[in-house]
């Protein structure tokens, strides 16, 4: 009889095509986790991307799925492409159209207004989006035909610039902080350049520390797991916390951490570190005038 597979801990970097929801493609993920001999292999993505956009989608396995929350809160980068004349109600090429306008803006014009959107700017999510409003989501009631009054909120746009543009759109390219909606971004754009406009193209080409080089096909994806390959595109579950500090600590400290003790007269700096004991990770970890508290303990 064979021996079970071991544990799967990790992120698989998904470049998901136009078409599949993110959903569906943690379901593919999960299936391909199975292929690999997982029996019940835990995955979540770390930030949903909308059927029509494109890019990088990071999916947690195993214990890396107490860190997908943390995705969401990570800086990402975008390219898409607004095309002028014409705003839907899903402000995106799916969408019917609601307004249009004569107005086609030159590449000057399009530069001259990009420094108003950048920085902290106040921007309201579209109707059709995920949020929930008096406890149903608001593309539901949009999709009822109902009014979705959605309050602003406060992003931070770090850059944006132009690349290609023609008569009809222009493709930008942005960094943004969680929170940001790209559709609203495209919207206010056009609208601050006298047109209306959508997103014909909308592209995520990283997602805190993850883009597209890392990043794998579906096909690829369904290929290696038939092959037994897969697990070599599995990156470490410490790979997601590229922006925290490891913390050496002593088998002793180690056990401590996994049964949710606090260190106490530790000399590590404060703030946020990647306790790690050899080479396998610990626990997520918090450290405040020398005591050492878990936040996310890991059981590797």
């Amino acid at each position: 009889m064979s021996e079970p597979a071991p544990p799967i801990n990790g992120w698989i970097i998904l470049d998901k095509p136009v078409g599949i929801g993110s959903t569906a493609c943690v379901g593919k993920v999960k299936w391909a986790a199975r292929q690999m001999g997982a029996r019940k292999p835990k995955v979540g993505h770390g930030g949903t991307l909308d059927p029509l956009a494109s890019g990088v989608l990071p999916i947690a396995l195993g214990e890396a799925t107490k860190l997908a929350g943390r995705m969401l809160d990570a800086t990402k980068e975008y390219d898409f492409t607004i095309r002028f004349g014409s705003e839907t109600d899903t402000l995106d090429a799916e969408g019917e159209v609601v307004a249009t306008s004569d107005v086609r803006p030159s590449r000057q014009e399009i530069e001259d207004v990009l420094p108003g959107f950048t920085g902290t700017i106040e921007q309201v999510p579209p109707a059709f989006s995920a949020l929930k409003v008096e406890g149903k989501r608001a593309y539901a009631l949009a999709r009822e035909g109902k009014q979705v009054d959605l309050a602003s909120r406060t992003v931070i746009i770090h850059s944006l610039t132009i690349g290609d543009a023609g008569e009809e759109e222009v493709t930008l390219s942005a960094t943004v902080s969680k929170g940001t909606y790209i559709r609203s971004l495209a919207r206010d754009i056009a609208r601050a350049l006298g047109s209306v406009g959508h997103v014909t193209m909308l592209r995520r080409t990283r997602a805190g520390p993850f883009s597209l080089k890392q990043a794998i096909s579906l096909d690829f994806l369904e290929e290696a797991a038939k092959s037994r390959a897969l697990i070599d595109e599995v990156l470490p579950l410490e790979a997601g916390l590229d922006d925290i500090p490891a913390l050496i600590v002593t088998p002793e400290e180690a056990s401590l951490l996994r049964h949710g003790q606090r260190l106490t007269g530790h000399p590590a700096p404060p703030g946020q570190h990647l306790a790690i004991e050899g080479q396998r990770p610990v626990a997520l970890v918090s450290v405040e005038d020398g005591e050492v508290a878990v936040l996310r303990g890991f059981n590797i």
